[in-house]
């Protein structure tokens, strides 16, 4: 099975300082068929103004991924983590028995534009934790490098839940398969450009969501960027 949801379809915020699309149900925006994916729960690809962020809040037994896309994000938590997240860094947060943490764009004049991905964690009342790696983008070029996965598999960050995160360039000829086990879902989001998956022509901020298959192909790439993955049901 597989449903292919168009950008447009998306629920979208305007804050004035933020301006974010919900792949899924999230805040004021509700819709009882988009809920979630398997244990995924949250993408949001937020843009926020110059100088502005989110204050000080806090999060509890769930998996956070940041993956900025242009600008900077600065975060700080009660961990004590002061960090700066740049273009290509993943960042990951968990959030365990309760997390407080800010996000904000200390730019003057630059927009900052990134993705937040919540995915259930494994195992409830862990100890918080937090992790970021840099991916350059020649490891993602023609291929889909794994970003994030339970095992710290390929040098990803390591996420407390059944799930593995992969990230890839794709232009022209270049094609990547990926194995999945039609027992677990899949989810495929284009950050930008233009991707042909398993025969369905994907423009920016689309997304196919994909259960009962042995195999994902992605090729015909025109300047596109994706996150792929792969779900407990």
């Amino acid at each position: 099975m597989m449903h292919l949801r168009k950008s447009s379809d998306r629920g979208y915020a305007d804050h004035g300082w933020l301006k974010s699309f919900h792949s899924f149900s999230f805040a004021g925006y509700h819709d009882p068929q988009f809920m979630g994916w398997g244990n995924l729960r949250v993408i949001n690809e937020d843009r926020i103004a110059a100088g502005r962020g989110f204050g000080k809040h806090g999060h509890r037994d769930m998996e956070i991924v940041s993956y900025v896309l242009s600008g900077a994000l600065a975060h700080e938590d009660s961990m004590g983590n002061i960090e700066s997240i740049p273009p290509g860094d993943v960042q990951r947060m968990s959030a365990g028995t309760g997390v407080e943490h800010s996000e904000f764009n200390h730019a003057p004049n630059q927009e900052t534009h990134f993705l937040q991905i919540w995915i259930e964690p494994l195992k409830k009342g862990v100890a918080p934790g937090y992790e970021q790696k840099t991916i350059s983008p020649a490891a993602k070029r023609g291929t889909l490098r794994v970003i994030a996965s339970h095992d710290g598999a390929h040098d990803s960050v390591r996420i407390n839940a059944d799930a593995i995160i992969y990230a890839g360039l794709f232009d022209g000829a270049e094609t990547a398969k990926l194995e999945i086990d039609p027992a677990r879902k899949a989810y495929v989001h284009l950050i930008s450009g233009q991707l042909m998956v398993q025969g369905q022509q994907l423009q920016a901020g689309d997304a196919l969501m994909v259960e009962g298959e042995e195999r994902l192909t992605l090729e015909r790439g025109v300047g596109a960027e994706v996150l792929v993955f792969d779900l407990a049901s």
